[in-house]
């Protein structure tokens, strides 16, 4: 088994058999104050916001306290994260702030800060260039003599990113309510939101178990991932203006969307992330092999990557964008031919397979438990909305046939020890039904998700 590996799972096993009373006691003073900071947050949302909540949000806001507090003593970097993003989001919240202390959506074109850098436009916008810049740099760090130095910058710049995505998330909400009571609402209620969560969530998985595995070269491949979602945000911004905050339709306003939304999208971004380091993998595997034919199934995969233009460029990018999708095209092509083509120099630089597929692996069995948890929230969604549990609406049916294919992979895994080369490409399938779940059925399908086409 490799060192890495061995560490991770020793430093797990130590975690574990500790007590609930040495835990505590483990805790240095950054953690006390970083718990109090969460509890006096918690409490001057609730005295402030109270009379806008309903008994369901008080009990949300309530159980976060724990969650966030155990987060940032789990991970202490997470811990430090939201030190961050508040301290950014209260900053730009007061920017906003006029002399008569009422807030003004305006000051976003006047005030230096919020035009350049923490309105939520802005913040989106920098998260978008600097995932794109934390792709380039784990990229070079893979053919550089300096390796180390430049995915070293590539982790930093992300941990930039994911900060940058957070603190839009956060003012975005705040500028939301100041438009009109009914406006306000969590941004998690459309395409332009939830890419600006798949994003920041998938990175933040990432950085965990690069943290964890002492390694950084997965980087390159889980980038992409996370680069090619910017791609489609910034795509869709100029085609629909996504970036424009919209009143709810009638069947989101409910609390179960704050918890339905995000629950599903650490699946979507698990899922991906372990899609990426199956492909990771394969290339890997591949580094020996020079018969062409051999090959065939990964340049079948870069073709299919770049077929994705042809599918865009149907309905609204026909009339607006298209061109996007050729320059899209140019370079998916080059990524997977350029790949290929080194793949042996890549191989080097990749941990073991060993650590690859234990990463897959893990990742895969998180997505699987929040894509559940999320599903059965869905149920009850939809009990309320439109009054049954269930009603193999499109949408439904392909989140079952996601469920279904995860569990059969974890059910292999687990019970006939599904490892390799078969588990990478099963991992690689699930990523294109999992991407039509999400995407291709709001595209192509109509039923009672269809507020969320394209």
């Amino acid at each position: 088994m490799n060192t890495a590996t061995q560490t991770f799972e020793l430093k797990s096993d130590r975690q574990g058999s500790g007590s609930g009373n040495a835990f505590l006691a483990g805790k240095q003073a950054w953690d006390w104050l970083f718990a109090a900071l969460i509890v006096a947050g918690a409490a001057w949302a609730f005295f402030r916001y109270e009379g806008a909540m309903d008994v369901y949000e008080k009990g949300i806001l309530l159980g976060a306290v724990p969650s966030l507090i155990w987060l940032g003593w789990f991970w202490r970097p997470l811990g430090k994260l939201m030190a961050v993003v508040a301290a950014l989001s209260l900053l730009a919240i007061w920017l906003y702030q006029t002399p008569a202390g009422a807030a003004d959506l305006t000051r976003a074109d006047q005030v230096f800060m919020l035009k350049y850098f923490i309105s939520s436009q802005s913040a989106i916008l920098w998260m978008s260039m600097l995932f794109f810049m934390s792709t380039v740099f784990y990229w070079i760090g893979m053919f550089s003599r300096d390796g180390n130095t430049f995915e070293m910058l590539g982790s930093r710049v992300a941990w930039v990113a994911v900060t940058l995505a957070l603190v839009g998330t956060m003012v975005r909400w705040f500028e939301s309510h100041q438009i009109g009571p009914d406006i306000g609402h969590i941004p998690v209620s459309n395409l332009y939101e939830v890419f600006v969560l798949f994003c920041w969530m998938t990175a933040t998985f990432y950085l965990y178990y690069e943290d964890q595995y002492k390694t950084r070269s997965m980087g390159a491949f889980v980038m992409l991932v996370v680069s090619a979602a910017v791609g489609f945000l910034l795509w869709y911004t100029v085609v629909r203006e996504a970036h424009q905050i919209q009143p709810l339709v009638p069947a989101l306003k409910s609390w179960w969307m704050k918890l339905h939304v995000p629950a599903n999208f650490i699946g979507y971004g698990t899922f991906a992330l372990s899609a990426m380091l199956a492909f990771a993998y394969l290339i890997k595997q591949s580094a020996t092999e020079s018969r062409w034919y051999k090959l065939a199934p990964l340049w079948i995969l870069g073709v299919v990557l770049c077929f994705e233009p042809v599918v865009f460029r149907q309905g609204a990018a026909a009339a607006k964008g298209s061109s996007y999708w050729f320059i899209y095209f140019g370079i998916s092509a080059l990524i997977a031919g350029g790949i290929l083509s080194v793949r042996q120099r890549i191989a080097a630089r990749l941990p073991s397979f060993e650590v690859l597929d234990d990463v897959m692996y893990k990742a895969i069995a998180v997505g699987f438990a929040f894509f559940t948890i999320a599903t059965v929230l869905g149920a009850f969604w939809a009990a309320e909305a439109w009054g049954g549990y269930w009603s193999w609406d499109p949408k439904e049916t392909w989140a079952l046939i996601v469920w279904l294919n995860y569990a059969a992979w974890l059910h292999m895994r687990l019970m006939k020890g599904l490892r390799g080369t078969v588990a990478a490409w099963w991992a690689l399938v699930g990523l294109a039904v999992t991407t039509f779940a999400f995407l291709g059925v709001n595209m192509f399908l109509s039923g009672l998700h269809s507020y969320g086409e394209l």
